[in-house]
């Protein structure tokens, strides 16, 4: 079975080219002041070969800009900017290479949604319990939503969300509830996960996958979790019926408070484990946090010398 390539770290790569990320936006911050670098990083996973890249609209929201002074106009007009980025990255890759932006061969783009734990910007997308009413978290994502999927009608007749970092069954379920109102509208819902067979807040992942198999999702699965976690999380999803994506980070851990990744990864090891994880049952591969360019031309490479084609989610 074929096999498709996501992009990989975002803020992690702007915080690479020496961008300042020391704000409760993260990435979102530089949208105001650096657009441009965005969408190198946008390109830069494009000519690594990936076949999908995500928006830097995972911690972007209008209440997030608002809560850091921007005005109510100028917040919509950022978000807005995070959901056109990529679009334009792609179709500046697609004129280069002689590729109409709307066939089959041109790669995807996804428009990345975050937890209400993003928005929170206390690391609680790696341990979810937000200990908010189920009310308020049904409001923050309708809005966002709506405005997300506004702005899409105007760049794509086939929007791709990426419903990411999802520490809870919960949220997850809330949010498959409002995208069922936008029927024209496909995504994909990835957890972070903080043991192999479990959500960060703790559901089981049988659970998740029984809950949300049937739910009409382009994929389920695990993502910005460490790449020892990856095999297991992955064969618990596949014992569905829904395609299983899976794109870890460095394995370092974060920390909200200071703002920065501690640890050791171990992405040396992860290129041997890439066999791995597709044995298991992904079909959807890529990278998060502290994943690179380069990281993802290996990944692409290993693709290659598998004698595979691209899926699609």
């Amino acid at each position: 079975m074929g096999i498709l390539v996501l992009d990989g770290g975002l803020a992690s790569e702007l915080e690479r080219r020496g961008c300042d990320l020391d704000s409760n936006l993260w990435s979102a911050a530089i949208l105001d002041r650096q657009p441009d670098a965005i969408r190198d990083v946008h390109r830069a996973y494009l000519d690594a070969g990936a076949d999908c890249i995500a928006s830097s609209s995972y911690q972007a929201s209008v209440p997030g800009f608002r809560a850091a002074g921007f005005a109510i106009d100028k917040s919509e007009a950022l978000y807005r900017l995070s959901i056109r980025l990529p679009y334009e990255a792609r179709d500046a890759f697609c004129t280069a290479r002689g590729i109409a932006s709307d066939s089959l061969r041109a790669p995807l783009v996804a428009t990345s949604i975050g937890p209400y734990g993003a928005y929170l910007a206390d690391g609680s997308e790696y341990r979810g319990n937000y200990q908010v009413s189920s009310d308020e978290l049904r409001r923050f994502h309708a809005e966002r939503l709506e405005l997300a999927i506004d702005e899409l009608k105007q760049l794509t007749d086939h929007p791709l969300l990426a419903f990411e970092t999802i520490p809870s069954l919960h949220e997850a379920v809330l949010l498959t509830e409002l995208l069922a109102d936008h029927s024209d509208v496909q995504a994909w819902i990835s957890f972070s996960c903080a043991t192999p067979d479990a959500t960060s807040e703790g559901q089981p992942i049988a659970e998740c996958l029984s809950a949300l198999d049937d739910a009409g999702l382009a994929a389920i699965g695990v993502n910005c979790s460490a790449p020892d976690l990856m095999p297991a999380a992955i064969r618990g999803f596949a014992a569905g019926n829904t395609a299983v994506i899976a794109y870890p980070n460095s394995g370092e851990t974060y920390d909200a408070r200071q703002k920065r990744w501690s640890g050791v990864g171990d992405l040396e090891q992860a290129h041997g484990d890439f066999e791995d994880w597709a044995l298991a049952g992904a079909t959807v591969l890529g990278g998060c946090c502290r994943t690179t360019p380069e990281w993802i031309a290996t990944l692409v490479a290993w693709r290659t010398s598998r004698g595979t084609a691209t899926s699609s989610p």
